[in-house]
């Protein structure tokens, strides 16, 4: 049996993907690079012949490809996700380039499931999604010319950590991070309270939840922090 590697815990999630020649250059392009865990977010089109064409050797990523409703579904269980996006000033999350990412996936990655997320090629991610995910990605560019095909852009990140893998040795991670289902519940259990101590206006949040978010993903929280911070909050319930 093949032994497992950290590359065996890096889903690759691609969301709302409408050319199904893009599902196959994605799967080639994880492939020759090692990665076969494919998740698809309600993909507006079929895993067709173009699309195992385009495949080539790699069609059976595609075939394996978890499909899901929604981007929760997709990170379930992941302790670390990283969103694929041009350059954002106006979010708060920690931003990184795949190179600059890669160490950190991977050693997270040696212990529980990490993902990669890639938007439409139309729209690619919106600010709820890309909040719902721990760092942002962003592939240096010529800034004249941003555009970076969906394939393209998962074959530099993909190329990015398996040669990140194949030059140093990774020591383990020192803490346990939290699942993806673990922090939004506890953001969930945050604004609810916040709300309801009149902290946080509902009718004019202005950026505080995605503030606190951006403490936690910066953070990197753990799974007893996310117990202690629960407890918090059923104490408080309590008065």
């Amino acid at each position: 049996m093949k032994p497992l590697t950290p590359l065996d815990n890096i889903r690759v999630v691609l969301v709302e993907t409408s050319h199904p020649g893009n599902l196959g250059a994605a799967a080639r392009a994880m492939k020759v690079m090692g990665l076969s865990s494919l998740y698809l977010v309600n993909p507006k089109c079929e895993i067709d012949d173009e699309a195992r064409a385009r495949a080539s050797g790699a069609v059976d990523v595609l075939e394996q490809a978890v499909i899901c409703d929604n981007l929760d579904q997709s990170l379930a269980g992941a302790v670390l996700s990283a969103a694929c996006t041009s350059r954002r000033r106006d979010l708060p999350h920690p931003a990184f380039t795949p190179r600059q990412a890669a160490p950190e996936l991977l050693s997270q990655a040696q212990t529980a499931p990490v993902a990669l997320v890639f938007g439409s090629e139309t729209f690619g991610l919106s600010n709820e999604q890309l909040m719902k995910c721990t760092w942002l990605l962003n592939i240096p560019t010529n800034p004249d010319y941003a555009s970076l095909n969906l394939g393209s852009a998962v074959q530099v990140a993909a190329y990015e950590l398996h040669c990140t893998l194949d030059d140093s040795p990774l020591a383990l991670p020192e803490f346990q991070r939290a699942g993806h289902e673990e922090v939004e519940r506890l953001m969930i259990a945050m604004e609810q309270k916040l709300v309801e101590v009149g902290f946080l206006d509902p009718v004019h949040p202005k950026r505080l939840m995605p503030r606190l978010r951006r403490f936690f993903a910066r953070a990197g929280v753990e799974k007893e922090e996310v117990a202690i911070w629960r407890g918090i909050f059923n104490a408080l319930n309590k008065i």
